[in-house]
């Protein structure tokens, strides 16, 4: 079997996206911050697409690392950082400075070399350092053109994820099978799926740290075009030389993203980050926030308590990092970031979050278009204001023109040929998520109405691009016409075969516009109502 490179663009993305740092989460004294010691404020403008990026990009504020100290949380993305200043409880955004290993790889052949035959990293434990690496093997082979080429392996059993260990003093590796093809099998059939056509995906660790007297490391996998895994956490006992292995039952084939420890270190509680991914698609919400508690006559069973944005105050449906600070848990999205009082996060009052957003100051009055490629406006939007911006779409793919989509309170309603459906993958929605299948299905209810964060856009130009509230034929020369990408909806009318919806956002020309990021704090409905949706 052959995979090409630039077919794994979207895996290496993610891949690189894993901490490189060994942070052991540990307690910052916070009485010691100075407000004279954060950033200052600085105007960073929105990226604009470069060579190589697709039209998505400069809206792609995944979290890659969190760097902090005394004074401040440095939350990194590619291209920015924004920082958090604990003496005064303020945001400043930056340029980002996110180090050169955790950023995409420039040169693929040399990453496909690192896929084959991964290096190994470092982690400080008692003082001595420790390399560890997951792998799959047989090994993949790097052939002409940046084929990776896999060997094929009739017995399942002999094809397997293995964990690699070098301890203090020693050469050769320790060695753990994490788990074989046939052991997928095994879990797709018993999830209710057939086995034919699964695959190991490429592995990856996606944390490393110390917890207790163990090593603990939470590891993912590459998933589409057939390729899983098993969500797994591995730890090392020193003392014994032995690892352990937790593959909790309730997470089967979800994507840990990053993974901390609280608790009593022999009855400890998982703190996680989840995910999925699928062909061409990066980020697909999972369970969102999870926290498993194993049960210690069989840790792969235990109890396990969601937090996503259909069943929680979370500001994003992804987390990518999360940090641990006492009683305070840190967690970062593409759509923002939540300090949650972790022994009583089911309370929402316990959940403080901001929101990362776009902003710009219109200098003109501008037209309003009521979809993204109409000719002509319906509105306009006065100057000397400060509008909101949610989206950019293209409306010329040769010229790279588009438009921004823009918060508009007036609002306007769309009647779509789509109707609502039985959702036919019910058991894999986020906890919370009403299993109905509608044209705001990436939309989630907040108590007044359906909005979308950044993370519930899919990401997927082999399908046709982003999707939104919108009607139209698919041609890849001739961009789609959305009502709105990222606009709140308000359900007026559903049935089966229709669809009504106001939603309460508006596009304007991108040439006028310079929009700005900026941090706002995310702000709840005081008297959430019911999701319609459940009602009917």
């Amino acid at each position: 079997m052959k995979k090409n490179i630039a077919v794994l663009g979207a895996f290496l993305l993610i891949n690189a996206c894993s901490s490189g740092f060994d942070d052991t989460s540990l307690a910052t004294n916070t009485n010691k911050a100075k407000a004279e010691n954060c950033p200052k404020p600085s105007v960073v403008s929105l990226p604009v697409q470069n060579q190589n990026e697709g039209f998505y990009d400069r809206f792609d504020w995944h979290i890659r690392n969190i760097i902090a100290n005394d004074d401040t949380i440095k939350f990194q993305t590619l291209k920015q950082d924004f920082v958090f200043c604990r003496a005064n409880n303020t945001w400043a955004v930056q340029k980002g400075t996110l180090p050169k290993e955790l950023q995409p790889p420039i040169n693929y052949s040399a990453f496909a070399q690192d896929l084959v035959n991964p290096k190994f990293k470092n982690i400080d434990f008692q003082g001595k350092n420790y390399q560890y690496r997951v792998l799959h093997e047989p090994k993949y082979s790097l052939g002409s053109e940046n084929n990776i080429t896999r060997q094929e392996v009739s017995d399942p059993t002999k094809d397997k994820i293995v964990f690699e260990l070098i301890t203090p003093n020693n050469k050769n590796p320790q060695r753990q099978t994490v788990y074989t093809l046939k052991d997928l099998q095994n879990a797709v059939v018993k999830a209710g799926f057939s086995a034919e056509g699964n695959q190991l995906g490429f592995p990856r660790v996606t944390s490393s740290l110390v917890y207790g007297e163990k090593i603990w490391w939470s590891i993912a996998f590459e998933q589409g075009e057939g390729n899983n895994g098993i969500a797994t956490i591995i730890s090392y006992d020193p003392k014994t030389a032995k690892f352990n292995l937790i593959q909790p039952d309730a997470l089967a084939f979800t994507q840990i993203t990053d993974l901390v420890i609280t608790g009593n270190a022999n009855s400890p509680t998982f703190w996680m980050g989840t995910n999925v991914s699928g062909e061409g698609n990066l980020y697909i919400p999972a369970k969102g926030l999870v926290a498993y508690s194993p049960d210690g006559k069989s840790p792969n069973s235990g109890s396990l308590s969601a937090y996503s944005t259909n069943n929680s105050p979370i500001v994003g449906a992804i987390p990518d990092k999360l940090r641990l600070e006492n009683d305070i848990l840190w967690v970062s999205t593409a759509n923002g970031v939540c300090q949650v009082k972790w022994q009583a996060a089911d309370n929402p009052k316990n959940w403080s979050c901001w929101r990362f957003t776009a902003m710009a100051k219109l200098t003109d009055t501008l037209p309003l278009y009521s979809a993204s490629t109409n000719k002509n406006s319906v509105a306009s939007l006065s100057r000397n204001n400060t509008v909101e911006v949610l989206w950019w779409s293209p409306i010329n793919f040769p010229t790279n023109q588009g438009r921004y989509e823009v918060v508009y309170p007036q609002g306007f309603t769309a009647k779509l040929n789509e109707g609502a459906s039985n959702y036919e993958f019910g058991r894999s929605l986020p906890p919370g998520k009403p299993s109905i299948d509608w044209p705001g299905f990436e939309w989630h209810w907040n108590g007044e109405r359906f909005v979308r964060s950044l993370d519930e856009v899919s990401l997927n130009l082999s399908g046709g691009g982003p999707q939104g509230i919108g009607s139209g034929q698919l041609n890849p020369e001739v961009p789609l016409n959305w009502n709105a990408m990222r606009g709140d909806l308000e359900l007026v009318e559903i049935s089966a075969k229709s669809t009504s919806v106001k939603y309460y956002s508006g596009w304007v020309d991108s040439a006028k516009l310079q929009p700005y990021l900026t941090v706002v704090p995310q702000t709840r409905p005081q008297n959430p109502q019911p999701n319609p949706l459940k009602v009917n």
